[in-house]
C-alpha cells in the first residue's frame, strides 16, 4: 500500500475501530486514524481502476469522501456522537489531505 503500511498507526486504529463494539469509547482521534487507512484503502483501488485524477483539488476531493463515508459508517454502527463525529470528519480531512499532497508533490 502506498500511503499507510499495514503497521501503521492508521492501520493499527483501523483494526481497532472496525472491531470495536457497539457504543465502545473510541476517541475522534482514532476514528480519524482508521477513516485515513480506510481511505488510502480506497482511494488506491479507485486509482487502479480509473487512473489517478487530473488534478490535486479532485483527489483530495475523492479522499475527503471517502473517509467521510467510513466515518458515517462507524458513527451509525458504533453509535457515536455528534460533536465526535465532526471532529473526526475534521481530523481525517486533514490527514488525507496531507497524503494527497505528498503524493501529488512527488509527481513533479
Amino acid at each position: 500500500m502506498g500511503w499507510f503500511d499495514h503497521d501503521s498507526d492508521e492501520a493499527q486504529a483501523h483494526s481497532e475501530v472496525v472491531n470495536a463494539p457497539h457504543k465502545a469509547e473510541i476517541s475522534h482521534e482514532l476514528i480519524a486514524a482508521a477513516a485515513s487507512y480506510e481511505a488510502a484503502k480506497a482511494y488506491e483501488k479507485h486509482c487502479e481502476q480509473n487512473g489517478k485524477p487530473d488534478s490535486h483539488a479532485k483527489a483530495k476531493e475523492i479522499v475527503a469522501g471517502l473517509a467521510g463515508a467510513f466515518i458515517d459508517r462507524m458513527v451509525e454502527t458504533k453509535g457515536l456522537d455528534f460533536v465526535d463525529t465532526q471532529k473526526a470528519k475534521h481530523e481525517a480531512k486533514k490527514r488525507c489531505e496531507e497524503q494527497v499532497a505528498v503524493e501529488y508533490e512527488s509527481d513533479y
